[in-house]
């Protein structure tokens, strides 16, 4: 099994310790604190902060630091939690050379050395996130190297936290390129679904991921596959995420126990039945909106980067974009598609808009690794996104904090400021409630009670 062996190469990322007793204190004093629950804003608050907790939050009293304090003057600023990026795939590096079902450039560069080239920059990758305010992640599904990505990620300072799947359990065959290690697994029967989850099981998986794909197979026989892995899941305590963007199986993989709809359902617009299905189910309803925009940008050559996407995405993945105009047309198998995924982009939006509006639990994801969507900033183009489709600023700093942290099963500790939680928090220049983009205005970055400083030297 391939070994991880760039921990030594993260430049100031000590391991995280144990906080000794008396450990000094940090206060954040004078900000308007919104904590992600959606409640009103605190203004002229204080949090207190020591070791890796939150030990006081709320309207600041009198104040009176004592020794070996920091103290921190937030007057004008805004505290929130860390955002957290509910689905991203670290096998996959967004350039033009990572996904050969979609566009087949192995003639350029094989897979085998684009994919070792993604695991080198795996660390640089990492750092992007919390350049953008983004303090956790969850990779929806991958080669079995991802669990060694987690496990030395969330002993590492300069990265997220990480939760993931582990391999998919797809219902259909698609195309394979890694020759081992494979990130999607097909299951053709209940009893190799089920085999396949305790599998997975053994690695301690945060969530258990279904790719339901319908193809040319027999549909019934599909979701008695999903709904054997989904069983089995919850029988040993794993949640289950299923990929489905068209209605009638989204349908389907609600009524097999879906705890997590991975994105949005795109092919027409949602009924009362599914919208019932997802409130009776509580379920997680996963955006990424820009996934098929980045598809069609790249392929259309027509690429339109945000501010903080010019900022901290990587440029090594950036400038593999022009690859397409490069490379004659022989030498792409099948040519390159059209852009016209984001034909999609109205339905989303207005079952986004559905859903919402109806209670139906929303949570911010990229789907960050997908050609065109960058690791990191591309969050921040989602919310963008999520604004035009209608929903509420405030709305969505929820779905990227409280919401997503349930996507990760650590509602607990993340995902809300409060007594007792870990101090992952950003510091912003803006009012976020106001505008999505004031969520890209970073002062500071906060991880474990520790503020992260990533100069932007360390992300070329």
């Amino acid at each position: 099994m391939w070994k991880i062996s760039w921990l030594v190469l993260l430049v100031a990322a000590a391991s995280l310790s144990a906080v000794p007793q008396g450990a000094p204190l940090i206060i954040i004093d004078h900000a308007t604190i919104v904590d992600g629950t959606g409640a009103p804003a605190i203004k002229n608050g204080a949090i207190v902060i020591q070791g890796d907790r939150i030990q006081q939050i709320g309207p600041r009293g009198t104040i009176k630091p004592g020794a070996g304090t920091m103290l921190i003057d937030a007057t004008g600023k805004f505290v929130i939690p860390g955002l957290i990026d509910a689905h991203i795939h670290f096998d996959q590096s967004g350039d033009v050379f990572t996904r050969p079902d979609a566009v087949d450039l192995r003639k350029v560069r094989p897979y085998a050395e684009e994919l070792a080239w993604t695991k080198q920059r795996l660390p640089i990758t990492l750092m992007r996130y919390l350049a953008s305010g983004i303090t956790s992640v969850v990779d929806m599904g991958g080669p079995l190297w991802t669990y060694e990505a987690r496990d030395i990620a969330n002993k590492t300072a300069n990265s997220p936290r990480v939760a993931v799947a582990g391999p998919l359990i797809s219902t259909a065959s698609e195309g394979t390129f890694a020759e081992t290690d494979q990130p999607v697994i097909v299951a053709t029967t209940p009893e190799m679904a089920r085999d396949l989850v305790r599998q997975n099981a053994a690695r301690h998986p945060d969530l258990t991921k279904i790719l339901f794909i319908h193809g040319s197979g027999d549909i019934e026989k599909q979701f008695a596959v999903v709904k054997a892995a989904s069983e089995e899941s919850h029988k040993l305590g794993i949640r289950v995420a299923v990929h489905a963007t068209e209605l009638e199986l989204a349908k389907l993989a609600l009524k097999a126990g879906a705890d997590i709809l991975v994105h949005s359902v795109e092919d027409r617009r949602v009924d009362r039945e599914f919208i019932d299905l997802a409130k009776s189910r509580n379920v997680l309803y996963i955006t990424t909106l820009i996934v098929n925009e980045g598809y069609d940008e790249v392929f259309g050559q027509a690429v339109k980067l945000t501010d903080i996407e010019q900022q901290f995405g990587d440029p090594q993945v950036i400038a593999t974009w022009s690859q397409l105009a490069k490379t004659p047309a022989g030498e792409i198998p099948g040519g390159v598609p059209a852009p016209n995924l984001r034909e999609t982009q109205m339905t989303q939006f207005t079952n986004l808009q559905l859903l919402d509006s109806t209670g139906v639990r929303i949570v911010a994801g990229s789907d960050a690794g997908n050609i065109g969507t960058l690791h990191g900033p591309a969050l921040h183009r989602e919310f963008e996104l999520m604004a035009a489709a209608g929903m509420r600023p405030a709305d969505i700093l929820v779905a990227a904090t409280r919401n997503a942290a349930q996507v990760m099963g650590r509602e607990a500790d993340l995902g809300t400021l409060a007594k007792g939680k870990l101090a992952d928090l950003v510091i912003l220049d803006a009012d976020p409630t106001r505008d999505v983009q004031a969520l890209r205005k970073i002062f500071k970055v906060m991880k474990n009670g520790a503020f992260i400083n990533i100069s932007s030297d360390l992300l070329k």
